[in-house]
């Protein structure tokens, strides 16, 4: 059972990262409180109620190929359509194009929640608001008045097509052919793998976003184009015309998220499929990384949405469960395992990876939208750097607590958890995902190290590092015995991460990129942790106005963080600044051999 963490999600909206922020802001003048609650309770409900119901049956079902069609599993189709009803495709989406125009902190919350009801279902509506954004900043005004109401109500789909065999997170080597016609279209020709939701029966129409190149094109990423690919040509009338020349050639057997179809595509296959450019040509990059760039936030999500319904069925099988004798437990009978002292470590661990996951997501939503409110150029700058900076950091570090949590999970349910019954492994094998697609973690750590650091020539990293130090300095002023070391040890973290930031510029500048790369994963860990930290530790000092329970909750949530999970970063420095030599060195082609 799945039951939407809505106070939490509003506390730490508000509290913690700044939806105040957007409420002040002219844009946003009708976003009130009572409006907030009410649609973070009913995604909430809708989540609980709806689509968490059906995450067990569909990881058992699957997405079937046959006779060339994709079936999703029982109850989706009914569970997206009662969705898309709710006006929920287009909660972010500009006004202009039929879309509700709230802040993108609304939108990340909802979208953890509907990760937590299921993660598969859930992916299929993100990638197509990755399509919406790419064709609201980049598309021609006759391709958004044929396909941008459609997509932004959900009533067709998008996908994003950029992977080959031969091109993963590289780019340079895609294939991928395009074709001018005479009348302003193109001929789309060649193959794309581990398209999600390539094909599946919950929409008439399916909206590809397909990279590809022009016969005279510049090499490297410097030539790629982006086109538009309907699955159904679209009449002049707005109705649906003929099948175009795209099919899904076949469906992965994954370990996880077995209810997203994750399709081979074959475009061309009878004369080429029919595309419409997207952008100008060889620019697709540009088009690519405005879907790419907040699908990276919403992957992050994904790992949030899980480690909370993952953290939900351990806490209740660890209260139903009963084993041995906790300490100090009296009477007759066994203790709830929930009793024993390293249960108890397990799920604060969980909570608070959750917890941490959920504010560093929330934080990079607040900086995209204060970025689209800001009327000075100085401010857009700003928030723009802080959300490029926190976007690697959401991404990577929640989908690693995503696994981490969920692993926990399976653990706490003991030999129940290794078995399927429970659902436990399936949290487990559906986080596991998160790290590897829309950028590997360790891409993130790398765009965090080569692009993100340079910001503002260094500045922006440590203005953000004061900001830290900021919240360390308020915990220690407050004096309140209940926080422990954790102004101690939060200050600790913070240090560690501003002496691996100045190594790691150091590296940059002079020269010496190995170096730095050899360290950049855990430089992001080390960030993000500190980060976590902080923002824990925010929520308790902001939790004044709360019931008792809550404030002393939340006091030992941040507390236990900083005491135990914070001590990481002092080793993870090590390794930034100790481990190139020995990395450099490494030749695994050698041992192979």
């Amino acid at each position: 059972m799945y039951r939407a963490p809505v106070d939490e999600i509003v506390f730490t909206l508000r509290h913690v990262c700044g939806l105040g922020d957007l409420q002040k802001n002219p844009r946003h003048s009708e976003l009130g409180d009572d409006l907030v609650d009410a649609i973070v309770n009913e995604a909430g409900r809708f989540a609980a109620e709806e689509i968490a119901p059906l995450n067990a049956v569909a990881d058992k079902h699957g997405t079937p190929l046959r006779d060339g069609t994709v079936s999703t599993p029982p109850g989706w189709r009914e569970a997206y359509h009662a969705w898309i009803e709710g006006g929920w495709n287009g909660l972010s989406a500009d006004v202009e194009s039929g879309g509700q125009g709230l802040p993108q902190m609304l939108s990340a919350a909802a979208m953890e929640m509907w990760n937590s009801g299921s993660m598969a279902f859930a992916i299929g509506p993100t990638l197509t608001i990755g399509a919406v954004e790419a064709m609201e900043k980049h598309a021609s005004d006759d391709l958004k008045a044929t396909y941008l109401d459609k997509l932004v109500s959900g009533e067709w789909m998008g996908t994003m097509n950029l992977t080959e065999p031969q091109a993963g997170s590289d780019l340079n080597a895609l294939r991928a052919k395009a074709e001018r016609n005479d009348d302003g279209t193109y001929r789309i020709f060649g193959q794309k793998i581990f398209i999600t939701y390539g094909d599946h029966d919950l929409t008439d129409n399916i909206v590809h976003m397909v990279l590809a190149r022009l016969p005279d094109a510049p090499a490297g990423t410097r030539g790629i184009s982006m086109f538009l690919v309907p699955k159904f040509l679209v009449n002049q009338d707005g109705s649906l015309g003929a099948r175009n020349d795209v099919r899904v050639a076949g469906v992965e057997h994954k370990l996880g998220i077995h209810g997203s179809p994750t399709c081979t595509m074959v475009y061309g296959d009878e004369g080429g499929a029919i595309g419409w450019l997207v952008g100008e040509e060889n620019k697709g990059l540009a088009c690519m990384f405005t879907m790419m760039n907040n699908a990276r936030l919403a992957v992050g999500i994904q790992g949030l949405g899980v480690a909370e319904r993952a953290y939900q069925q351990a806490l209740h099988y660890a209260i139903d469960r009963k084993q041995g004798r906790a300490p100090g437990d009296s009477g007759e009978g066994m203790s709830p395992i929930a009793r024993h002292p390293d249960i108890k470590r397990m799920l604060l661990t969980m909570k608070s990876k959750t917890q941490v996951a959920r504010a560093i997501c929330y934080a990079c939503a607040h900086a995209i939208d204060m970025a689209n409110v800001s009327e000075d150029e100085a401010g857009r700058t700003f928030w723009n750097e802080r959300a490029s900076l926190l976007t690697p950091i959401a991404k990577a570090l929640s989908t690693d607590f995503g696994v981490e949590v969920a692993s926990l999970g399976v653990q706490i349910h003991g030999g129940m958890g290794y078995v399927e019954e429970t659902g436990a492994a399936q949290h487990l094998r559906d986080a596991r995902i998160a790290p590897i697609y829309e950028g590997t973690n360790g891409i993130q750590s790398i765009d965090l190290v080569l692009r993100k650091l340079p910001l503002s020539g260094g500045e922006h990293i440590k203005g953000f590092i004061a900001e830290l130090k900021a919240v360390a300095g308020e915990v220690a002023t407050s004096n309140r015995p209940e926080f422990g070391a954790t102004a101690a040890r939060l200050g600790e973290s913070v240090r560690d991460l501003e002496e691996a930031t100045g190594y790691m510029l150091a590296a940059l500048a002079d020269g010496r990129t190995a170096d730095a790369l050899s360290g950049a994963t855990p430089y992001l860990r080390v960030a993000g942790l500190a980060l976590g930290g902080a923002l824990l530790a925010r929520g308790a000092l902001r939790s004044s106005e709360e019931p008792a329970e809550r404030q002393a909750e939340r006091t030992l949530l941040a507390r236990s963080f900083c005491e135990t999970v914070l001590g990481e970063t002092g080793g993870l420095k090590s390794d930034i600044v100790l481990s190139a030599d020995a990395i450099k060195a490494f030749d695994p082609e050698a041992l192979a051999s």
